[in-house]
């Protein structure tokens, strides 16, 4: 009974994790000032590059060994950018979409802007929903592989990286959950959108769980897609609204702080 509630209590905290991270929204009364959401823009893509790199990349390359030999790189490059690709597509879509509903309707400029922003907005919080993924997969995989062994040490070693993966979770929680504050002007939905951006976890962990001994071959192209979405996000929507013309560096010292602190994470936690 007790690898029962050891692998449920694993599973779940990886999402209790990502929901305390959003919960960070609730601190913040009224506004978020210009000076804090411009370092904090940054700092969420510092977060997301980091996690890219130590969470997603490194162990797609790692990973691919076993598959693919010398190419090893395969599933890594052709998968990071077919999740550039993905977002773009993405938003080709929602762009047709938003501007039959500004023809339509007719609306005005402040109004438009404020979709455009809703839609940076939804792009962050899939690219991270997407990045959950496998790492939720990662921890039913491990959870599934200490089932077959049976032994108490394969058991800790699951709950190990699940409770790696949780810690890492709390700061990508915030990063969702703040800058849709922006975008909604309401704590309670930036809260919600930042707890539900992780849970994507726990469905594919128990996924993972009893799929464990068949899904092994496409982690590493999965790792991979999810970093590119993460880091076209960065790229493209964060860093550059991280920009505030009274502090131009605050941004790109959100950005290594945010960076520094995830592969802290990453590399102390294994």
């Amino acid at each position: 009974m007790w690898d029962f509630w050891i692998t449920v209590f694993g599973i779940a905290f990886i999402f209790i994790m990502t929901t305390l991270g959003a919960a960070v929204v609730f601190f913040f009364k009224g506004e978020i000032s210009p000076k804090f959401n411009s370092f904090f823009l940054g700092f969420a893509s510092g977060v997301m590059i980091a996690a890219s790199v130590w969470s997603l990349l490194l162990p797609s390359i790692e990973q691919s060994k076993t598959h693919y030999g010398t190419f090893t790189f395969l599933p890594a490059a052709i998968g990071f950018i077919l999740g550039g690709v993905f977002l773009v597509f993405l938003e080709k879509i929602v762009e047709k979409i938003q501007r039959k509903a500004q023809n339509r309707a007719n609306i005005e400029q402040n109004i438009a802007d404020r979709l455009s922003i809703r839609k940076k907005s939804f792009r962050l919080f899939l690219a991270v929903t997407l990045h959950n993924i496998p790492e939720g997969l990662a921890v039913g995989f491990a959870f599934g592989a200490a089932a077959t062994i049976g032994t108490f040490a394969a058991y800790l070693v699951a709950l190990g990286l699940a409770v790696g993966i949780g810690l890492q979770n709390f700061p990508e929680g915030a990063a969702i959950s703040l800058p849709m504050k922006a975008s909604s002007k309401s704590n309670a939905k930036a809260f919600l959108w930042g707890a539900a951006s992780g849970i994507a976890e726990p469905i594919f962990a128990v996924l993972g769980y009893f799929l464990a001994a068949y899904l092994t071959g496409i982690q590493p192209w999965l790792l991979a897609f999810s970093a590119g979405a993460m880091v076209f996000v960065a790229a493209e929507d964060l860093i550059p609204d991280s920009k505030w013309e009274q502090s131009p560096r605050l941004g790109a010292w959100g950005v290594l702080i945010g960076f520094v602190v995830m592969m802290t994470l990453d590399v102390a936690l294994g």
